[in-house]
């Protein structure tokens, strides 16, 4: 079993053999098949989010083959292909209780499963995940059995990127037919919270950001209009294409800096919603006028989609099936696991859509 391993931030991941023994009580062993290659792990080799223990294998976004389960597993069995919730969730909290396990009070942020073999050393897990590894130990909370049929670099995405931006949509502001959206950012998250208002049904999507390749990729994925942040103000050009009266919905979907979380209020109408999706680094101020919010707007966060991994995910992959959800458009560059510090590279130059990490 091979992992790519970050033993400090802003240092390269390093391919190791890693090991995890046999699983216990409520483990199931993936064989891993993709991974997707997402802005959270970068904040974590930049060394934006300290939360994390070192040394750790990083990844969130896979899927893959069931390979051997624990005692007390009942949901999967060997050979089943399976779609891994990065999220964990005990079902007992208030908040699962209450039908939110995206926000689960006793969520796990890593464990320490696997081995270095050379070095017989614990590593960490990201999200008790790590899925740029050949293998992952996973609980079976994290683990939704899917059907044969979709291919597994689209499938992993559907882990994070896709549900994050289109539950955003969906689940969190609950988009209404007819609707204005805008969206800034459009990279991975801000494409899929674009196809998250085309499936919505929303009639004007804009998209925002500065680089005109990211807005290219908006308008192949539904934008209807799209504004360079560059070289206009956005918040004027927003206005100005919703009739003066700005958007229904906004999603910020960048989480770098504090601009763009100011803008995505105030392009807003009397009592727009507007939704922050990028997870910013950590400490990162926004501060608005007390006055941006007087025409009784709404600003909250989303949480992965406010997801429900069991129900989203199937329904996610019945409209990619029913050609309303775009996967394989989102895979720009496919990389072998020696090959991850380059897949991050492209990222960071904002190169592609989503890079997936595949196994052989």
């Amino acid at each position: 079993m091979k992992a790519a391993v970050l033993y400090k931030a802003k240092t390269p991941l390093v391919v190791e053999e890693i090991d995890f023994g046999n699983p216990q009580d409520n483990e199931v062993l993936v064989e891993m098949k993709a991974s997707g290659v997402c802005h959270s792990d970068w904040h974590i080799i930049k060394g934006e989010w300290t939360q994390f223990n070192f040394p750790i294998v990083l990844g969130h976004e896979g899927a893959g083959i069931v390979g051997a389960v624990g005692p007390g597993v009942t949901s999967v069995k060997p050979g089943d292909h399976v779609l891994l919730a990065w999220r964990t969730n005990c079902s007992l909290c208030a908040m699962c209780q209450q039908g939110w396990p995206n926000l689960c009070l006793n969520a796990e942020a890593d464990s320490q499963r696997a081995t270095l073999v050379d070095k017989d050393t614990p590593v960490n897990q990201l999200l008790r995940l790590g899925t740029f590894a050949t293998h992952a130990m996973v609980p079976e909370a994290s683990v939704v059995r899917i059907d044969r049929d979709i291919p597994f670099p689209q499938l992993s995405l559907v882990g994070c990127g896709v549900m994050t931006g289109v539950g955003a949509v969906i689940n969190t502001a609950r988009v209404h037919p007819g609707s204005s959206v805008v969206v800034f950012g459009c990279g991975g998250g801000g494409l899929n919270c674009i196809q998250g208002a085309v499936i919505a049904g929303a009639t004007t999507i804009i998209g925002v950001d500065l680089m005109e390749a990211k807005l290219q990729r908006a308008r192949s994925f539904g934008a209807t209009h799209t504004i360079d942040a560059s070289s206009s103000d956005p918040v004027v050009r927003i206005i100005e294409l919703t009739d003066g009266a700005g958007a229904d919905y906004a999603f910020e979907a960048i989480g770098l800096a504090e601009k763009p979380f100011i803008q995505s209020i105030r392009c807003t109408r009397r009592r727009g919603v507007t939704i922050w999706v990028g997870h910013a680094p950590l400490n990162t101020p926004v501060t608005i006028d007390a006055r941006d919010l007087m025409q009784e707007k709404t600003v909250m966060g989303s949480m992965y989609g406010s997801a429900k991994p069991r129900l989203d995910f199937p329904r996610l992959l019945d409209l990619y099936r029913n050609g309303k959800l775009e996967l394989d458009k989102l895979i720009s560059r496919r990389f072998a696991l020696e090959e991850i510090n380059e897949a991050f590279e492209v990222l960071a130059r904002g190169e592609v859509a989503r890079s997936v990490v595949i196994y052989d």
